[in-house]
């Protein structure tokens, strides 16, 4: 037993899973109030199969706004079962480098209406919050990198 613990120290950091923050929405709130920051925030699960499409459109947004102050969030909605299990595995699999964090929330009929009031709660579902302009955007359904640039770049000439 002691060689398996040896083993799991000894793994390169690029297959360790990332440390998997557990929010409640009045988290996130709090951390998309630094007002010098862009926040894309995405709402997604591993089972939903337009959500997993989309993750590589957040890779291609970082790497665009690399060094720039845009900080790309992706809100796992896993099932509670599924944050200890399937969630660090699917990250490791799908090679995310954005930061996710677990949605501990599970009265959609109270949480989304503090998020966005337009959601009906489907998913994907992205969030643009920019407090130096109170910009506010959000959008239910998939969304490219190239549309979210175009908003992003607005908000970052003012």
């Amino acid at each position: 037993m002691k060689y398996f613990f040896f083993f799991l120290a000894c793994l390169p950091l690029s297959l360790k899973a990332q440390n998997i923050a557990v929010y409640k929405v009045e988290d996130l709130q709090q951390r998309m109030a630094h007002a010098d920051t862009v926040y894309v925030v995405n709402f997604w699960a591993t089972w939903c199969a337009p959500c997993v499409k989309e993750l590589p459109e957040f890779r291609k947004l970082e790497q665009r706004f690399e060094g720039k102050p845009v900080k790309i969030l992706l809100v796992s909605n896993d099932f509670k079962e599924d944050y200890d299990r399937k969630l660090p595995a699917f990250i490791r699999r799908k090679k995310l480098k954005q930061e996710v964090v677990w949605l501990n929330e599970t009265n959609a009929n109270e949480f989304i209406p503090k998020i966005e009031n337009r959601w009906g709660g489907s998913i994907p579902a992205t969030l643009i919050v920019y407090g130096k302009t109170q910009y506010r955007n959000f959008f239910e359904g998939a969304i490219t990198a190239d549309q979210l640039s175009v908003l992003i770049e607005k908000q970052l000439a003012y």
